[in-house]
């Protein structure tokens, strides 16, 4: 490409740009983003409820930051995921620009390579602007508003093997994302200065690395949103310098959702590419998880703890979201939507009585044959005991047979630690898989639900003294052909034994793996 001289070019710059109506984009004149944030369940409880409002942004009043895509770098998987990356972003943001969105491009330590570039040109003369705070080089973590990050990358991140250390290897913007002579190029606060000089009030973030640059850079989230601009993360066009060997010990597309979840819970929401190209959200080709719905609503056994533990041994393997209970009303499950789009349902709720678009969502899923596990109260998760729903609300009393297939009616009393056997002949099945079943009880009340239905198989036995045995866990091949795995086991001391822990673990796999 050949530069106007800069000279002439910074002349050209600061002249007012009139355009036709035949200029404009083709496009909607509105940007319409589907944000997700988090808010706790409870102050202090540690768990997040997930939900997703509709933004309206005027294209005009928009820019695109595309933070440090650079063409190498030190950590090669992380360089690979840049390159991988880079062509479906590139579509986005012609996209966003052919309806009117700026787009400022911000690869850190490369501005030599774009000397008397127009783009270039354009940033460095923007009109100067008093900021408040200060615009800084970098922001650090702000303890006292976002606690610590849920990543340990004090090893800089890099999920090399062995990992290498940390030097500067790029040299500009990785070359599979186009800059066209109207946009911007910058690496400091002439970004927030442009923003200001346009009437730019709305920010969407897209680049790497999600716990560094992304959030510290001084175009980036944090500023930014300390500057008063409305921020999103486009959550599937970023990436996390995490290296599983380190806490949490998670895959890295694990790690990356972490500290996505962390910038949504704290800094701003987050959006998919989807909202600005119509395509399909990106997905690393490595990134192979299938998708696990918790869903936790069941005010005995204290599910929403034990599950938001075991949470991070199953993000090992899924990617996993949980849906939590109001906490003034059980029955309203915000985020309830993401079941949709899961592989796996995880449900641990009891009578429950929904609203009817969300009891839909569940009904959907099972219909669709795909695999749920139910643990304890799951066999009476949504309707009443011998009363209808309420006005307004809907219910499933015969979810306990259609899904389970069992026929729940009753339980024991407490007291009694119920002893487990294998059924006969399951005592090699892959669901019993490293159980020491001599080292597992039932620390609950033994449920009452036989007889089961004939589309069972049974796995696990319960014995209490003087009591019929009962079957405890099962497998059911459903009428819609899905599986569900049940269990009534499910109470704080059965997830305190690792065997419980490991049956669940099994389950997720085996239902999952095998047809």
């Amino acid at each position: 490409m050949r530069f106007l001289p800069s000279t002439l070019l910074a002349v050209c710059l600061l002249l007012p740009v009139t355009r036709s109506t035949a200029d404009e984009p083709s496009a909607g004149s509105v940007l319409q983003l589907q944000a997700r944030s988090r808010t706790q369940t409870t102050a202090d409880s540690g768990r997040w409820h997930s939900t997703t409002t509709t933004l309206n942004w005027k294209p005009r009043e928009t820019c695109i930051i595309v933070c440090d895509m650079w063409d190498h770098h030190w950590c090669v998987p992380s360089e690979q995921r840049v390159a991988e990356m880079a062509t479906h972003m590139n579509r986005v943001i012609n996209a966003a620009r052919a309806r009117g969105v700026f787009i400022i491009h911000c690869p850190s330590d490369t501005m030599d390579a774009y000397t008397g570039h127009p783009a270039r040109l354009r940033a460095i003369n923007a009109a100067a602007t008093e900021t408040s705070p200060p615009l800084q080089n970098w922001v650090r973590l702000l303890p006292e508003r976002e606690g610590t990050l849920p990543i340990d990358d004090s090893d800089g991140g890099c999920d090399c093997d062995p990992p290498v250390p940390s030097r500067r290897v790029w040299t500009r913007q990785h070359p599979g994302i186009e800059i066209q002579a109207e946009d911007a190029i910058t690496d400091n606060d002439e970004a927030f200065r442009l923003m200001r000089e346009r009437g730019i009030r709305n920010v969407i973030v897209m680049g790497v690395h999600t716990n560094m640059c992304v959030l510290g850079r001084p175009f980036s989230i944090r500023q930014m949103v300390l500057q008063g601009q409305n921020v999103v993360l486009v959550r599937d066009l970023t990436d996390t310098m995490y290296n599983p060997a380190k806490a949490p010990f998670v895959s890295h597309f694990s790690g990356n959702d972490l500290v996505t979840e962390h910038i949504e819970q704290f800094w701003c929401p987050s959006i998919t590419s989807t909202d600005l190209s119509g395509e399909a959200p990106f997905r690393f080709r490595d990134d192979k998880r299938p998708h696990l719905a918790v869903v936790v609503s069941e005010p005995e056994y204290e599910t929403e703890q034990s599950l938001t533990e075991l949470r991070q041994e199953l993000l090992k393997h899924y990617r996993v979201s949980m849906v939590y209970g109001d906490n003034g009303d059980g029955s309203l499950l915000p985020g309830a939507d993401v079941i949709t789009n899961a592989d796996l349902l995880l449900l641990s709720v009891r009578r429950r009585t929904l609203m009817p678009r969300q009891l839909q969502l569940f009904r959907d899923f099972i219909a669709s044959g795909k695999p749920v596990i139910g643990i304890r109260t799951s066999s009476h998760p949504f309707h009443l005991r011998n009363q209808p729903a309420p006005e307004g609300r809907a219910d499933w009393p015969e979810f306990d047979l259609q899904v389970n297939g069992g026929r729940y009616t009753n339980h024991h009393g407490d007291g009694p630690v119920t002893l487990l056997e294998a059924a006969p002949g399951q005592q090699q099945h892959p669901l019993l898989s490293g159980i020491a079943l001599e080292e597992l009880t039932g620390r609950g009340s033994l449920y009452k639900v036989r007889p089961l239905a004939d589309s069972t198989t049974p796995v696990l036995i319960g014995r209490i003294p003087d009591q019929e045995p009962e079957p405890v866990a099962w497998i059911n091949r459903r009428a819609d052909g899905g599986r569900t795995f049940y269990t009534s086991l499910g109470h704080r001391g059965d997830f305190a034994q690792p065997g419980f822990r490991r049956l669940l673990l099994n389950a997720c796999d085996w239902l999952l793996h095998n047809d």
